[in-house]
């Protein structure tokens, strides 16, 4: 595992940047039964409802409000997936999984998105990376430590790719995103295999740092051969 995305030989960030910006609306479904079955690798968005999730999905895709960040934190209870590439021959997805954690969301409706998730996250058989949203000022909270649980198996084989994303990161000094780098690295040691591919950057939208090296890194894991 490393604590930074490796540098991509194969592309620069600018032609993974244009890849990303092709990201386009496809479909949206409230249970995995009504999402299309598919042989595109598909590579998952999650996190919690504030940690930026919708607004880093916007930034790798230098689109405005292709992924839609409602103005009541947890309202969205959809997945929501995105194809790329070109249009005739679209050659990944984006999946944006609603944001967990928000208090005033009712327990019934948490408890049904919760395992939908656990479900997509364990048996979608398409996917082949997640990116987890941490809010970086906060580090990995109970609920992404337990969504990392629904993943590790899956992760440990090598089957599906797992990148986290410290987000806001523009907000701390140099002391703090040392710190909140190590501190998640050394919980994702424990979930770390000789054939996994796992990964911790820090993230800010409003810098646009580590844009370039994420398109990278999830063109990547499209289009390895």
């Amino acid at each position: 595992m490393t604590d930074e995305i490796p540098e991509a030989e194969a592309i620069t960030d600018k032609l993974a940047l244009a890849w990303t910006h092709t990201a386009r609306f496809l479909t949206t479904a409230s249970q995995l039964i009504h999402l299309p079955a598919t042989e595109l690798p598909e590579i998952a968005f999650v996190g919690r409802s504030n940690a930026g999730k919708s607004t880093a999905i916007n930034t790798l895709a230098q689109q405005k409000r292709l992924a839609f960040a409602s103005k009541t934190p947890g309202r969205t209870q959809h997945i929501n997936l995105f194809e790329l590439g070109p249009k005739d021959a679209a050659d990944a997805l984006f999946a944006d999984l609603p944001g967990y954690g928000y208090a005033a969301v009712a327990k019934a409706a948490k408890l049904r998105w919760q395992k939908v998730m656990a479900d997509y996250l364990a048996v979608r058989r398409s996917l082949s990376g997640v990116v987890l949203m941490v809010d970086s000022r906060l580090g990995l909270t109970d609920l992404d430590k337990q969504l990392l649980e629904f993943v590790a198996a899956r992760v440990a084989t090598g089957e599906i790719k797992l990148l986290v994303l410290l987000t806001k990161s523009d907000k701390l000094n140099r002391k703090e995103a040392d710190a909140a780098l190590r501190g998640t690295t050394e919980f994702l040691a424990g979930m770390t295999t000789e054939s996994s591919d796992v990964a911790v950057t820090l993230f800010s939208a409003l810098k646009k740092q580590g844009v370039g090296d994420v398109a990278q890194a999830l063109h990547g894991w499209t289009h390895a051969r």
